[in-house]
């Protein structure tokens, strides 16, 4: 369960990097309901904003600038204090991407990579904690990692975040996913969770381990008719996870990807 409240280690916020911030715009107003509002003066959305869905933030959006970099959401986690976060990444092997720096008055943030090369930031809150609904349809309700080397990815984040873990066995022979909950937390405030797969599946990032976010909606087959229907691909699915939901792996047409899911338990639309 994510929430709006401040919780060291519980994401806060996601953003995405796109080659094209209209276009991005569009299609996740399509598959997700968001309404986009740029942050530039008037008439000027091709830079970035945010993403509001019931006039509440969910996400921001922003032009990606960084050479060779591939388009895809990155997801922010709270932390009391990004300079000692940074000096956590340095000593378990990680790669700091962005020196930790003020975004004003709103917080303090950095970007990193694990050792295998999932990219990840932290958010120190100012006057702003992050993102305003999560956990309703056209929000985020869940974090997931593919990595090459899951052990080594929970020795890494247990130590910079302070994460806990517990192994369960995936339906049907699917290999063992982990579940992550933030310290000290009850296991009902689980946040996310990651899996180990191999390079072969990693072809988006070109065989290096990536987050995505998931989205919960009311209908898992109308958003991805939407996906497609809007230049989107479809990786997986949609397909019914026990205890889970129905959901589907998907792309925009930038080539980053999420997940929408249709919790268990909902109806649907």
């Amino acid at each position: 369960m994510i929430t709006t409240d401040p919780t060291p280690g519980a994401p806060c916020w996601i953003d995405l990097g796109s080659p094209d911030v209209r276009s991005a715009a569009d299609f996740y107003r399509a598959v997700l309901g968001w309404e986009y509002e740029p942050m530039g003066g008037e008439g000027d959305d091709s830079q970035g904003g945010m993403f509001k869905k019931d006039g509440r933030t969910v996400a921001g959006l922003g032009r990606l600038t960084e050479e060779g970099a591939r388009s895809a959401w990155m997801i922010y986690y709270d932390v009391a204090d990004a300079d000692a976060t940074t000096e956590a990444v340095r000593r378990a092997g990680g790669t700091v991407r962005v020196e930790p720096r003020d975004l004003g008055e709103w917080g303090r943030m950095a970007q990193y990579s694990d050792p295998q090369g999932g990219e990840f930031a932290v958010w120190q809150p100012g006057s702003e904690a992050g993102f305003e609904l999560v956990e309703e349809p056209g929000s985020l309700s869940w974090t997931e990692l593919y990595t090459t080397d899951a052990r080594a990815a929970k020795e890494f984040y247990g130590e910079v975040l302070g994460w806990r873990f517990g192994d369960m066995e995936m339906p049907g022979g699917g290999g063992t996913y982990t579940l992550i909950t933030p310290e000290g937390l009850p296991e009902e405030r689980m946040q996310g969770g990651l899996m180990e797969v191999g390079e072969q599946d990693l072809s988006l990032a070109d065989g290096h381990p990536y987050w995505h976010p998931v989205f919960a909606v009311d209908d898992c087959d109308a958003a991805v008719a939407e996906v497609t229907g809007h230049g989107g691909s479809v990786q997986m699915g949609p397909v019914d996870a026990e205890g889970v939901g129905r959901l589907a792996v998907c792309v925009d047409p930038a080539n980053a990807d999420f997940v929408v899911l249709r919790p268990t338990g909902d109806t649907g639309a």
